[in-house]
């Protein structure tokens, strides 16, 4: 059987870490609680179930806090949580039974992160695998009877495990200020963190985020070292932000950047709204149509399904077509995510 390091970064938790521990203490042979600035009880709460608490001082870097945590790891694998997570009884006898059993050349084991649509954050989908736990020291064989080599890819296991994401509130604001913070001072993302950006706008942001990012994705949008999809989603974001500044000259320029590059369902949402607020309700229909059933969505699954919908609804309705406004809201209200 392996043995098994909990590792937690944590910060005013008291709300929901003792129904995490709860679920997980028990399977765990190490618990580690690294704190980065609590003001409530969440360092007591965790003393009930731990000894091994330090402090980190925040720095703005959540894998700076990640990487203390796991240098105080010392069992085989660490398992790596956060507050927000819950395991049931069912995934629980299954991780028991994934420690009893999990072999020793497997690197990474992943499990599935559910309920994530219910809270707004960045996701798409409501189950998704995640790497989850990691083997503390890797070891390193040479591969091939001829050309040999180092094997350097980690072994990875896709396990059934179900872990159930059930946090307090949205972090959304938390999220996007650091991306500004980090954008104001010259930071150039990487192309996930660039998509993780774009994504969160599009899901969750208000307004005043989409203009506060929008001089970072018009920059993004003339970076020759990007890729034609982080042009795309660079030019999504901007185009949105034109639309909310009321910057026609604006809009149109960056939404024709998308429609060149294939578009996508964002941009027709986007040139939807813009002919709606023009009161344009045919060119409206046509590209809030394109959207639900010609276009696949690169940001926010839904707006390639219920937001277009509910859009031709509204055209429909403005237009005195009532029955045609309500087959489009019963369409928009039976659409479902993807499994």
């Amino acid at each position: 059987m392996i043995t098994v390091s909990l590792c937690m970064i944590v910060k005013n938790e008291e709300k929901i870490l003792a129904r995490c521990l709860d679920s997980i203490a028990d399977l765990m042979d190490e618990i580690i609680i690294v704190d980065t600035g609590s003001t409530d009880d969440t360092k007591r709460i965790a003393a009930r179930y731990t000894d091994r608490i330090y402090d980190f001082t925040w720095i703005g870097d959540f894998s700076a806090a990640r990487n203390f945590a796991f240098s105080k790891a010392g069992m085989e694998y660490i398992y790596s949580a956060d507050a927000d997570e819950v395991l049931d009884e069912k995934n629980r006898e299954a991780f028991r039974g994934l420690k009893a059993t999990l072999l020793s050349e497997i690197d990474i084991v992943q499990m599935y992160y559910t309920n994530q649509l219910a809270h707004g954050t960045i996701y798409n989908f409501d189950r998704e695998l995640r790497p989850k736990l990691f083997k503390r020291l890797r070891t390193f064989q040479w591969q091939g009877a001829i050309h040999e080599q180092v094997g350097l890819e980690p072994v990875i296991y896709d396990s059934g495990i179900e872990i159930r994401h059930m946090p307090e509130n949205n972090h959304k604001d938390r999220d996007l200020a650091a991306f500004v913070r980090r954008t104001k001072t010259g930071d150039r993302l990487d192309k996930r963190l660039h998509n993780i950006y774009a994504k969160e706008l599009f899901i969750s942001g208000e307004d005043r985020d989409f203009i506060a990012a929008r001089e970072f994705f018009r920059q993004s949008c003339h970076d020759m070292e990007r890729s034609e999809d982080e042009i795309k989603e660079a030019a999504c974001v901007a185009a949105r932000a034109a639309r909310i500044c009321g910057d026609a000259e604006d809009f149109l320029k960056y939404a024709l950047k998308v429609v060149a590059c294939e578009g996508c369902a964002e941009i027709c949402c986007e040139l939807g709204e813009f002919y709606l607020q023009k009161e344009d309700i045919d060119e409206a229909i046509l590209w809030f149509y394109n959207g639900a059933y010609e276009t696949e969505s690169i940001l926010n699954i839904h707006s390639g399904g219920d937001l277009p919908l509910y859009g031709l609804a509204k055209c429909y309705r403005l237009a005195g077509d009532e029955a045609q406004a309500a087959e489009y809201e019963r369409l928009a209200g039976e659409w479902k995510t993807p499994e």
